[in-house]
């Protein structure tokens, strides 16, 4: 029997590339085999070409668009046989994507998460994903995961744990732990369960990796349990991923963040008094409807006086659904995107500054590829393709392994070691 091939393209966040490891494993069996989709061409052809799609925000849908379409000129150009495309985008419109694009020969929206993780294989691999939970419980008024994913669904710890042992004996090192708030994990199944009792387990199960990461955590739900872990525990890297999404009272009263300025910043001097060496990103919203000048400028400041170690910045998106989308005050495109370069300038005098203590210092890296000349590897204070790179000027090193380097020049975003 011939192998069917088949290709998947991925688009959004880690989430998403979870999933896509997921069903990617349900494809490669022993009938079926993998092709990078770069790789498509009149000579390698594929069966089946998959695209996980993103619904978040405006750009991310516009993302989505573009690359079904191109999905189905490879169609047309019978480089590919067939095109399934599912993930966010299909969850929340898929009558208006299938009228629209009726080349797609197969639609699937998000999977029920009980259904999605009975089999994972795993590949050699230095740094991998496990989402503990899915869905959200928080309802920002902006957002539209709720819409999309629904209420939040905690995997509960055997089942993680079960995952977390398969990953470590396949030989990972950094495990990144995502969920769209995994700091809400567990409120659903009782309320002994928290996310400091989780990771003491995975801490207790782990042999192999060296790395905890956490991303997605949720500012009203960080606990000190939390930092004091964070804090103590060798194995979980000092870097938190801590959205705040803005600083003024009542633009975060009408985001629905049910956190208040005062609390953001007490919980931020916690968390560098108790963990001095750690990398806090953040991420803002700018352009949210009814946003003066004023509050915008109060966010600004006090995103020069923080210092954040990293920070993203979204103009805020109007998302169908959403209680913001109906609120007054929607701010002119051009306001956002003005908006964004100020900040965005600011951060990057933040972030340079930032990079430029480590010179002179020795850190620990993960060794990840290997290019002509040299190696680049990740800190503890980087996460994956969101941060930045250490060069590593250095003969024979292994990928997937850790070394002690020597900064010894500082660029943009990225740090130079030998």
């Amino acid at each position: 029997m011939e192998k069917k091939i088949f290709s998947i393209v991925t688009l959004g966040c880690f989430r998403n590339r979870y999933d896509s490891g997921v069903v990617t494993n349900r494809f490669l069996t022993k009938e079926n085999s993998l092709l990078e989709p770069d790789k498509i061409s009149k000579k390698n052809k594929a069966d089946i070409l998959l695209v996980n799609t993103c619904g978040f925000i405006d750009s991310a849908k516009l993302e989505s668009i573009q690359v079904i379409k191109e999905a189905i000129e490879l169609k047309k150009e019978k480089k590919v046989k067939e095109v399934y495309v599912f993930g966010c985008l299909v969850e929340r419109f898929k009558n208006q994507l299938a009228r629209h694009f009726p080349q797609v020969d197969k639609w699937r929206g998000v999977e029920s998460f009980e259904k999605k993780y009975k089999k994972r294989k795993l590949g050699q691999k230095p740094v991998d994903f496990i989402k503990i939970c899915e869905g959200c419980i928080n309802r920002c008024s902006y957002c539209a995961i709720p819409l999309i994913k629904g209420p939040l669904a905690s995997r509960p710890i055997p089942e993680v744990l079960k995952e977390v042992k398969k990953i470590d004996k396949a030989g990972v090192k950094e495990l990144n732990i995502v969920g769209q708030d995994i700091t809400s994990w567990g409120k659903d199944l009782s309320k002994k369960q928290n996310l400091a009792n989780l990771l003491k387990h995975i801490v207790k199960t782990i042999k192999k990796i060296k790395w905890i990461r956490l991303i997605y955590t949720y500012p009203k739900h960080f606990s000190n349990d939390l930092i004091d872990l964070i804090a103590s525990e060798k194995k979980i890297c000092n870097y938190i991923d801590l959205p705040i999404q803005h600083i003024n009272k009542r633009v975060l009263k009408l985001m629905n963040r049910k956190i208040t300025p005062e609390d953001i910043i007490s919980l931020i001097k916690k968390i560098r008094e108790k963990i001095p060496d750690c990398a806090i990103r953040t991420s803002v919203i700018v352009g949210f409807p009814g946003e003066t000048e004023s509050e915008f400028n109060q966010l600004l400041d006090f995103i020069k006086e923080i210092k954040f170690e990293k920070l993203g910045v979204f103009t805020y998106s109007q998302e169908e659904g959403t209680k913001a989308a109906k609120f007054p005050g929607q701010i002119h495109h051009m306001t956002k995107k003005k908006r964004k370069r100020r900040i965005m300038e600011a951060q990057q005098k933040i972030g340079a500054d930032n990079l430029e203590k480590f010179v002179g210092q020795e850190i620990t890296v993960l060794v990840l590829e290997k290019r002509k000349g040299f190696y680049i590897g990740r800190s503890q204070y980087d996460a994956p393709e969101v941060d930045g790179i250490v060069f590593i000027k250095r003969d024979k090193l292994k990928i997937g392994r850790f070394y002690k380097v020597k900064v010894t020049d500082s660029l943009e975003y990225d740090l130079v070691a030998e």
